[in-house]
């Protein structure tokens, strides 16, 4: 069986709401499950009592993190000098539009300036403690700790005496805030200075997150559609737009289906989306993709709050944890095709016949199906009654982003009506990656255990119009230069 933890983000994401919802589940465990467990001795990857388990796991994690030893061989002067003391982590029960959820709090002595900020608070101005609330939740304001380059960050997480999963999935979520920053910034994603996402209640909620999902024994992350707002939010950078560019790009680069929410609150953080973006990119093959919530055995949800009671809409991160036996899955497919491999995850192709559409709407329809969130989309050319020629416009895509997918096939050809059918499908792991070429940046995919790498066309094209070297070589190059940098 493979555990699953299935988040679901209609209004939003943040770190502190994805640590919270997970020792929330804990707390709202059945008695009916702890019973199962305390008497055959059978916990799943659980303990007989879950809660202390996923909550203690969360609070050493985050010990760890901020009081490991300082090495000054791998920190920078200032972060040497801005040695962090978690003060405490609390998980307070809170009302959100009517639902119970659990909110987290990092209180942390950071040994730095006061805040001059009125929505943080105090304790003693001599002790210079600072609440650090998480009041920018929905508000547009962040927390103003200490900001550290990504270098200090990751050197942080690997002198912390976390389980080795833990490590690794928050180093890889804070490696890829790096490589967006830097992408936005063009700077060296370990020279970026990370504002918000380097503060140390930040770095807690990652950890925090990664510590309460190995206490539960995940093995796949899975999200909802995400919902971001509109407008602007302040930040350190100033006021920027509303996602910020890093939760933007976070999206982009990880093909994430979102939904827009008619508010101008910062309701997708960079730690959030990293989280789910970036973990849910680790799971083993054969998983479901982000989406609507996969078929499994239900144990357990949870609810994570975030600061602001909003009307009209609970303010929580949802997670449902459950069991997914791939295996059987897989049996299933083998009895019918002879199929040995991991079960594929489930989509819906999409599909409708016309005979009326020019080849220049047809063109037109694949990018407006791409832009909706379709994995794919194809013509294919038929013949109808009557010898008429006619085209096939197929998309394939999860089953979230149907309705969305349907009636953009409706919209741009005119079509009567369209049909559907379930398939699964096996896509390859693959990482993607940033090369520079002639002073331009050009992302590359990457499926290493294949050897295959596939340059984004577009980038590659706008260096070939910029430089006036054929199209053909830029890919070339770009592929050399990606073939030749360290992979992990």
């Amino acid at each position: 069986m493979t555990r699953v933890a299935w988040f679901q983000c209609a209004a939003g994401v943040a770190g502190d709401m994805v640590m919270a919802a997970l020792v929330d589940a804990a707390s709202r465990m059945p008695s009916r499950i702890q019973e199962a467990n305390t008497s055959t001795g059978d916990s799943s990857g659980l303990s007989d009592s879950p809660t202390p388990d996923v909550l203690l796991a969360v609070m050493s994690a985050a010990a760890d993190v901020v009081m490991a030893p300082v090495d000054a061989t791998s920190l920078t002067t200032a972060a040497a000098n801005e040695v962090p003391t978690l003060e405490a982590l609390t998980f307070e029960p809170v009302q959100r539009c009517g639902v119970r959820a659990t909110w987290a709090n990092v209180v942390v002595h950071d040994h730095s300036h006061a805040h001059d900020d009125p929505h943080h608070g105090h304790t003693s101005d001599d002790d210079n403690h600072t609440v650090v609330d998480k009041t920018g939740q929905e508000s547009g304001h962040h927390s103003h700790g200490p900001h550290r380059p990504a270098r200090d960050v990751l050197a942080m997480i690997d002198r912390a005496g976390l389980p080795q999963r833990v490590r690794d999935r928050a180093t890889a979520v804070y490696a890829a805030l790096a490589d967006v920053e830097g992408a936005i910034h063009g700077i060296d994603p370990a020279d970026v200075e990370l504002h918000e996402v380097g503060a140390v209640d930040s770095i807690v909620d990652v950890v925090g997150a990664c510590a309460a999902l190995e206490a539960w024994g995940v093995d796949v992350v899975v999200f909802s559609p995400i919902a971001v707002g509109h407008g602007t939010v302040r930040t350190q950078h100033g006021q920027l737009p509303n996602p910020v560019p890093a939760v933007a790009d976070m999206l982009a680069r990880y093909g994430a289906p979102t939904v827009g929410l008619d508010t101008t609150m910062e309701v997708a953080t960079p730690t959030g989306v990293a989280l789910m973006c970036v973990l849910s990119a680790m799971n083993p093959t054969g998983a479901p993709r982000p989406g609507a919530m996969p078929p499994m055995q239900v144990i357990a949800t949870g609810y994570g709050a975030g600061t602001a009671d909003v009307a009209g809409r609970p303010n929580v991160v949802q997670v449902v944890l459950g069991d997914l036996d791939i295996a059987v899955d897989a049996a299933v497919s083998a009895s019918v095709d002879g199929d040995t491999a991991p079960a594929g995850s489930p989509a819906v192709e999409v599909s409708v016949n016309v005979d009326d559409v020019t080849g220049e709407v047809l063109a037109h329809t694949v990018e407006r199906l791409l832009a909706v969130g379709a994995f794919d989309a194809w013509i294919t050319p038929i013949i109808m009654k009557k010898g008429r020629p006619a085209h096939t416009v197929h998309a394939l895509c999860d089953e979230a982003r149907l309705a969305a997918v349907r009636d953009t096939i409706v919209a741009e050809t005119g079509s009567l009506g369209v049909r559907a059918h379930r398939v699964r499908r096996w896509p390859q792991q693959r990482h993607e990656i940033t090369v520079d070429v002639d002073g331009h940046p050009v992302r590359v995919k990457v499926a290493t255990h294949i050897g295959r790498m596939d340059v984004e066309f577009n980038d590659a094209a706008a260096v070939a119009a910029a430089t006036g070297v054929p199209v053909r070589e830029v890919i070339a190059t770009a592929e050399a230069i990606a073939r030749g940098t360290p992979q992990d």
